[in-house]
Order: structure tokens, then C-alpha cells, then sequence
């Protein structure tokens, strides 16, 4: 669901303008302790919740198109929708980000829109890309990891490509560590864990509506 949340946001130990500067100059930037112990732990025990009662796997493909395909993801997404505090304050959080990407780089950021994903042990994402040249209105990825610890050797690393296809990161989910990178120029997968991982995918989108068709729409 598409929120877009205005809450007063508490000062953080990291720099906007560093997340700003960072996608000019490479196109991605990793952020630790982008969420704070605090909002972690309570995001974790949302989802954790949330999956208790049961997850929707995945599917691939938007609105009439979409639908589960288990070679190419086996992860679970619920959607945020900002009906709780703990969500209240994240998309607070990176709205100050949308304004300030906006306000640097005038990429006209529209609104921001995120899920939980679990991966169970054995899960995986393969490689793609959120957004292909001119076809979507995702411009702007992030990824923000949520578990309590994580081992090398337990798998599940995003592993991000440039644009010949070359390796250029394995982020390690590690828990309030987020990932910033520009949509349509990274392709990226998410190696099969050997741990239950949790995670918010984020996109900000820019509004790409005309007369007679209704875009964003998920």
C-alpha cells in the first residue's frame, strides 16, 4: 500500500545529505544503523507476528499478472500500510529521505511504498531488476534488514550487480543496516539463506499517471 507519513523523526547517526551525495557519485550507498535498535526490534516483532498467523508467498508480475513462480522467488511479503506506530515512525523516517533526494536532485519522488519479506531457511530471490528503462515509476530502491544477529556463513546476502553484470556487493542482512540503490541500475538477488531473514523492500516511485491510465499503482 502507498503511504506517505509525516511524523516528527529523531536525530539519527547517519547524514542524509551522505545518502544523497553517495547516489550521485555511484549510484548506491549502504547505511548502518539506519533504524535504530529500538524501531528494529519493534518492526521484527511486527513481522514475526504478522508470520505466526501466516504470510502470503510472494508472486512475480503486477495487478492481473501477477502470480507465484517458486524458480524465481520463495520469499513471503505483507504490505505496510502505516496502521501501526512502529511503521508510523519508519515512513516518517524515509519520507525525510524522499524530501531530501527531491530537494537535492529533483527526481520528483512521488511517494514511497514497502513490505515485510521472510525468508524462510532455503529461500532465495533470483537476480533482477526492479525497474527496466522507461517502464516503471520505481526509481528508487531500498532494502532494510531486520533480524537480531547474523552470521557470515548463514547465507541470505543481497547481492548486487552494476551494469556489465559484475559483482559489486554482498550486504549482509545485518539487523538496522538498509541499502540504497537507483532501480533501474542495479540488478540484484538474494542468496539462499540458511536462517529465517527479515527485511523491508522499499520503492520510491515517481508519479507517472496520464489522462487514461492511473500510475502509481502497484
Amino acid at each position: 500500500m502507498t503511504a506517505s507519513v509525516q511524523n516528527s523523526v529523531e536525530p539519527l547517526p547517519f547524514s542524509y545529505d551522505a545518502i544523497v551525495d553517495a547516489l550521485v557519485d555511484k549510484g548506491y550507498i549502504i547505511v548502518d544503523d539506519f533504524l535504530s535498535q529500538e524501531l528494529t526490534q519493534a518492526l521484527r516483532d511486527e513481522v514475526n507476528e504478522l508470520n505466526s498467523h501466516g504470510i502470503h508467498r510472494a508472486g512475480v508480475g503486477r495487478g492481473g499478472e501477477l502470480q507465484v513462480n517458486d524458480d524465481i522467488r520463495s520469499d513471503k511479503t505483507h504490505w505496510l500500510d502505516g496502521s501501526t506506530d512502529a511503521q508510523q515512525r519508519l515512513l516518517a523516517q524515509c519520507d525525510v529521505l524522499r524530501n531530501e533526494v527531491n530537494r537535492h536532485l529533483f527526481m520528483g519522488l512521488y511517494d514511497y511504498e514497502a513490505h515485510f519479506a521472510v525468508y524462510e531457511p532455503g529461500s532465495f530471490y533470483q537476480k533482477h531488476l526492479d525497474a527496466f528503462k522507461g517502464r516503471s515509476n520505481r526509481v528508487l530502491t531500498n532494502v532494510i534488514y531486520l533480524n537480531d544477529e547474523w552470521h557470515d556463513d548463514w547465507g541470505g546476502e543481497l547481492a548486487v550487480y552494476d551494469e556489465v553484470d559484475e559483482l559489486i556487493e554482498r550486504v549482509l542482512p545485518k539487523g538496522g543496516r538498509a541499502i540504497f540503490f537507483l532501480s533501474e541500475r542495479f540488478p540484484h538477488e538474494v542468496l539462499k539463506t540458511k536462517k529465517q531473514r527479515l527485511s523491508i523492500a522499499g520503492w520510491y516511485r515517481i508519479n507517472s499517471s496520464t489522462g487514461s491510465f492511473v500510475d502509481p499503482a502497484r
